[in-house]
């Protein structure tokens, strides 16, 4: 009869002694997990061990077709992918030395345009070996050949026909005819005007490294040249006949050429100035000085007095070929404010409200 409880009662015992033994375990567990916890956040962030990195130079073969002929003419090697498209112009020469690095055009693709010689090599590559194809540019010389050539003919030029040097003019009537007080004033002006140039050009103007065909020094020239030839011929001519509302409007219009020249030469000198160069340029300011208060108006106002002076100019002397050369100056400076007009309007849009490109409220 006592056998069923007891094997209960030893049931019950059994249950009892294994909840404990596991809520035991359970406890332990968790005072472990716990205490490795503290351990693991006492230690910190667990940190990746530091893989050595390999500072391994790639570099590039460049292959350089004719962009006519698509012929292989050279392969330029070891070429760093810092390397810029001057640098492989310089390798380019050494070896062909009959193409000099500013003769060379270097493109992606034929017909496409010429790469800027800062551009990378890296910024261009798609893989180990990259293809460049060559035009000849022909004969190239610098900006400041081209400045300096343009601004010295006229200067000498025109002093040529001031001085009446013979075989220009007949020299019977060149000494019967005395020259009018306008003429020894037009040719201060025009001397000012192309001295300014010259000395701006040395030591104001941060004229660009690069080269151009000679083929523009030979358009420059002709057009400076010839246009000073035309004008200092009927202007000096022994027969020239002053203007028609005489001192008045010579000495109004020769104020006003002055005061555009002086203008003219101050804003240049601010355009110079290192703030208004190059990718960080800000738009230039009027400061202290009245003839740069045109910058309130115009976005370039360089144009603005260069063409006041020649208006003035062809105002003083009265002349067909100095209102011609004006018109066609005035012209070819309205194209060029107007692209640099745009170009501001891109970077400086809220400095460039109501403000006109070269004639203020007019253009």
């Amino acid at each position: 009869m006592f056998n069923r409880p007891k094997s209960l009662a030893s049931e019950y015992k059994r249950e009892f002694f294994s909840q404990g033994g596991t809520q035991s375990i359970l406890r332990n567990d968790m005072r472990n997990f716990h205490f490795l916890s503290q351990i693991v956040l006492a230690a910190g962030p667990l940190k990746s061990t530091p893989v050595a990195k390999r500072s391994k130079a790639s570099h590039f073969e460049i292959e350089i077709l004719d962009a006519q002929t698509r012929k292989q003419i050279c392969i330029v090697d070891k070429v760093m992918q810092t390397s810029t498209i001057h640098d492989v112009k310089q390798k380019f020469h050494k070896a062909c030395p009959k193409w000099y690095p500013s003769r060379v055009g270097l493109q992606l693709e034929s017909g496409g345009t010429f790469l800027k010689d800062y551009v990378t090599i890296q910024s261009i590559a798609a893989s180990s070996i990259v293809t460049l194809y060559f035009t000849d540019l022909g004969q190239q010389v610098s900006w400041t050949t081209v400045f300096l050539a343009e601004y010295t003919g006229p200067l000498l030029i025109y002093l040529l026909f001031y001085l009446r040097i013979p075989y220009i003019y007949d020299i019977k009537e060149s000494s019967k005819r005395l020259c009018h007080p306008v003429v020894h004033l037009a040719c201060f002006c025009h001397c000012i005007h192309y001295i300014r140039y010259l000395l701006e050009t040395l030591f104001v103007h941060k004229v660009s490294a690069g080269h151009t065909p000679l083929k523009n020094l030979i358009k420059g020239c002709a057009f400076y040249w010839g246009f000073t030839s035309w004008i200092a011929y009927y202007i000096n001519h022994p027969c020239y006949t002053p203007p028609s509302f005489g001192n008045r409007q010579v000495t109004i219009s020769a104020i006003n050429f002055l005061i555009c020249e002086a203008g003219n030469h101050f804003i240049n000198v601010v355009l110079a100035h290192p703030n208004h160069t190059g990718m960080n340029a800000c738009f230039p300011s009027p400061n202290y000085n009245p003839f740069t208060w045109m910058f309130f108006l115009v976005s370039c106002p360089n144009y603005t007095y260069e063409i006041g002076s020649w208006i003035s100019f062809t105002v003083m002397t009265q002349t067909l070929p100095v209102g011609i050369f004006t018109l066609l100056m005035s012209i070819q400076m309205s194209l060029w404010a107007q692209k640099k007009h745009k170009i501001y309007l891109k970077k400086f849009n809220s400095y460039m409200r109501r403000k006109s490109a070269m004639i203020p409220f007019v253009l």
